[in-house]
């Protein structure tokens, strides 16, 4: 017998152990990451963090989990393919929590995305009066559903007896529990003082002349040479609204069909955004979402609203900002659902906790950031049961002030202490800070990094001469001076969402800063009341409309120089240097990867064997500008481009210029050929600048330019900014790095809390009244920031 001293083998597994990888730009990266302690990523953008992260640990965790479920459930899971990597052991069940946004789903809400919607449901279905039946009738996305059939009942002799069946749903039956509903706009269908034959249809596509014009004149139920606005009812119900009915026009049989039924069918199924654009701006004129008339854009069904616990409907409560819904949930009493009513409180604390209290329930889920979607997300695994599991998270302070990042470090050190690997890619250092574990990849980004530079604790990261460890301590000071504004954009009475009449006005020709915490009102203010139109650039973090084609080359232009002078160099045609034209490789048709459709399994990618990933022909690969092919430029970065097209025969002005600012906005490591879908929010706002900053607009509107960005990589910003506001340009940006808020000169600041109890300006004036004022959270965080 064992005296209890000796170690069991089972404990020993006490490393995640990575050795060889070389997934994206890592070299050979070998690491050995403690188990259940909190390890922090960190270099600059570009270094390889998230390659190894994602792309090796969580990817692998992933891929052999799925391989553990049957074939048939594989069919409906992504196909992963093993990482690059030689070793990789000790690893376990991982949990990515990261910024993509949640389902724009019209359905999907705060509540239905966690716990909460489900345990309000029960709640209500056991003490609302009237008792209108299980949870699933205060549910807006079941509907209610009435059946009736036959069944054999053997008593002695067979017989059949009549059974009705039903379900009690909660959705309303007009909006089907989307909150509202689209109406069309008849004027914008037809003009009622012509007649059809006149051509009054002003659909696209139903001109007299064309098909669609010939059946409704030749359809026989109404008079085609008769004023529709002279129609009787009938004749205008069958214009609009008739259902499907066999007809026969100039000899052929048709279908036909009212117009209302005909647009939604062949316009409003579709995705609107890939319409041609005049159908695309019919639509956009024609039909109008408006609030449902029937439940008032709750979603219920009139059961479900008139259902009340102490007067408050199930609508109401969701409607409650959640610290509100918190306080009411603490006040019910009632023994027999004691259990649930604690849970729930719980859940909603969780919000509260994490910064999230000014959100309600039926807020939809597509309308959050993507700092907010990674905290909502985040919600679900702090009340789970689970432990021995990594999460893994993707710059968790994202969209945080200050005073937030340090409730989001309390959170992140609660799930490593229920006994999880937590790994956290993070640039901020107040979270490098709370970290058992850091690893530095760099030293520099794209080619440059893909190197662990430190491994060890952050005091050791400090006296380390990385790049990360020499910044670390960065302190932004205060300015001597500030800029004098030029004039002023009046800002009167702004009430978008939780704005309380605010009145301001933002000095122009500086670098206005708007602060305050999470849900005070920022965006609101920036974006609902400065409207983008005359001289306005708005430049957010929203993705970037384009396919798995479109890369930084094609979306700034820069492919169309570089492709002439490649076509002048070797007299042959541009369109040969397009991998979306005559150019591209025959088999992959210039993608670069096969996609295999697999049926009832997922689909695989595969880099195509012709031309090994590279797009192109392999004739085209012959003809060569400055000893490069086309291939070999679009794999450069960046930096590299500027001096390739700088001098000499591959010397192209137009292209420099564009890499001159994609460099200046701190995107030198980018690919020219990288995928846009492959980019962080962060980076897809840095290349929207760069290809704004030619425009002749005078008032950039920026929103966290910081998010994703290495402490060395925001002074390059700063510079930028400074750059902008230097040559005539008012720039306002929505931040929380005090470095940004220390360098403005102008602060707004909104508070003094979140949702209600935000939406008013707590204070303007420049950064050093700020810190003196010091009677804001905002004031007090940058005061600790500077020093003061």
């Amino acid at each position: 017998m064992s005296n209890g001293t000796d170690a069991h083998a089972a404990d020993s597994h006490e490393m995640i152990r990575v050795h060889g990888a070389r997934v994206n730009n890592l070299k050979d990266v070998s690491v050995e990451i403690p188990k259940r302690r909190l390890t922090v990523f960190t270099g600059v953008s570009g270094s390889g963090k998230s390659s190894l992260v994602f792309g090796t640990i969580a990817a692998e965790s992933q891929r052999l989990i799925n391989e553990t479920y049957s074939a048939f459930v594989q069919g409906f899971m992504p196909t992963l393919a093993r990482p690059e990597v030689d070793v990789l052991d000790g690893l376990t069940t991982a949990i990515i929590v990261d910024q993509q946004r949640l389902g724009a789903d019209p359905r999907s809400t705060v509540g239905t995305a966690t716990d909460a919607n489900a345990m309000l449901r029960i709640l209500f279905s056991r003490l609302a009066a009237p008792h209108i039946g299980p949870p699933s009738a205060y549910a807006f996305n079941v509907a209610s559903v009435q059946a009736s059939g036959a069944i054999k009942v053997d008593k002695g002799a067979r017989r059949a007896e009549k059974v009705t069946f039903s379900r009690t749903g909660g959705m309303c039956p007009r909006c089907e529990g989307r909150g509202a509903v689209t109406d069309i706009d008849l004027t914008q269908l037809y003009d009622d003082s012509k007649s059809l034959r006149e051509g009054a249809l002003t659909i696209p596509g139903y001109s007299v002349d064309g098909w669609y014009g010939r059946i409704y004149t030749g359809c026989g139920f109404f008079d085609p040479d008769k004023p529709i606005a002279k129609f009787t009812k009938r004749e205008l119900h069958d214009l609009l609204h008739k259902e499907p009915t066999k007809i026969k026009v100039e000899g052929i049989n048709l279908t036909y069909e009212g117009l209302i039924p005909k647009i939604q069918k062949s316009f409003l199924s579709k995705d609107v955004d890939s319409l041609q654009p005049h159908v695309r701006a019919f639509v956009e004129r024609a039909v109008t979402f408006t609030v449902c008339p029937d439940c008032a854009g709750t979603r219920l069904s009139e059961g479900a609203r008139t259902s009340t616990i102490d007067g408050v409907s199930i609508a109401d409560a969701c409607a409650m900002q959640i610290t509100d819904l918190a306080e009411w949930v603490r006040g019910l009493d009632d023994p027999s659902v004691a259990p649930l009513l604690t849970a729930l409180g719980h859940s909603l604390d969780s919000f509260v906790e994490i910064g999230l209290g000014y959100l309600s329930l039926d807020r939809p889920s597509g309308t959050l950031s993507g700092g907010e979607a990674q905290r909502v997300k985040m919600i679900r695994h702090l009340g789970s049961s689970l432990t021995d599991v990594t999460y893994v998270f993707d710059e968790p302070t994202t969209g945080l002030h200050p005073h937030d990042i340090q409730r989001m470090n309390g959170l992140l050190l609660r799930l490593r202490d229920k006994g999880n690997t937590v790994l956290v890619v993070e640039h901020k250092p107040e979270t490098i800070a709370i970290a058992d574990h850091v690893v530095d990849l760099g030293p520099g980004a794209g080619t440059g990094g893909g190197a662990v530079c430190f491994e060890g604790t952050v005091e050791g990261l400090r006296a380390s001469d990385t790049v990360t460890g020499r910044h670390l301590d960065d302190r932004a000071s205060l300015k001597k001076s500030v800029r004098k504004a030029t004039g002023a954009l009046e800002i009167r009475g702004a009430d978008a969402n939780n704005l309380r009449g605010v009145d301001v006005d933002i000095p122009l020709g500086v670098l206005v800063a708007v602060t305050g915490v999470a849900g005070s009102g920022k965006s609101s203010l920036v974006h609902g009341s400065v409207p983008e139109g005359e001289g306005v650039v708005s430049v957010d973090q929203g993705a970037i409309r384009g396919s798995r084609r479109s890369n930084p080359a094609t979306y700034t232009g820069l492919l169309d120089p570089i492709r002439k002078a490649f076509a002048k160099a070797n007299g042959v045609k541009p369109a040969l240097f397009s991998a979306n034209s005559e150019g591209a490789c025959p088999t992959c048709n210039g993608v670069g990867v096969v996609y295999t459709d697999l049926a009832m399994m997922a689909g695989v990618a595969t880099t195509c064997e012709e031309c090994e990933g590279r797009r192109f022909q392999a004739a085209v690969l012959e003809y060569r500008l400055g000893g490069r092919d086309i291939s070999e430029v679009l794999a450069m970065p960046v930096s590299e481009a500027e001096a390739f097209f700088a001098e000499g025969e591959a010397r192209i002005p137009a292209a420099h210029r564009i890499l001159t600012r994609l460099s200046d906005v701190g995107l030198g490591y980018l690919a020219l050929g990288q995928p846009l879908t492959t980019l962080s929010g962060g980076e897809r706002q840095r290349l929207k600048l760069a290809t704004h900053m030619a425009e002749k607009g005078g008032v950039y509107v920026l929103d966290e330019p910081t998010a994703g960005l290495h402490l060395a990589d925001v002074e390059q910003l700063l510079g930028l900014l400074d750059r902008l506001v230097d040559s005539g340009k008012s720039v306002i940006v929505v931040e929380h790095h005090q470095a940004v808020m220390a360098h403005a000169d102008w602060i707004i600041d909104l508070g003094p809390g979140a949702g209600h109890d935000g939406g008013q300006i707590v204070f303007e004036g420049t950064p050093a009244e700020l810190v003196a004022d010091g009677s804001t959270l905002t004031g007090r965080h940058l005061a600790e920031y500077v020093g003061e």
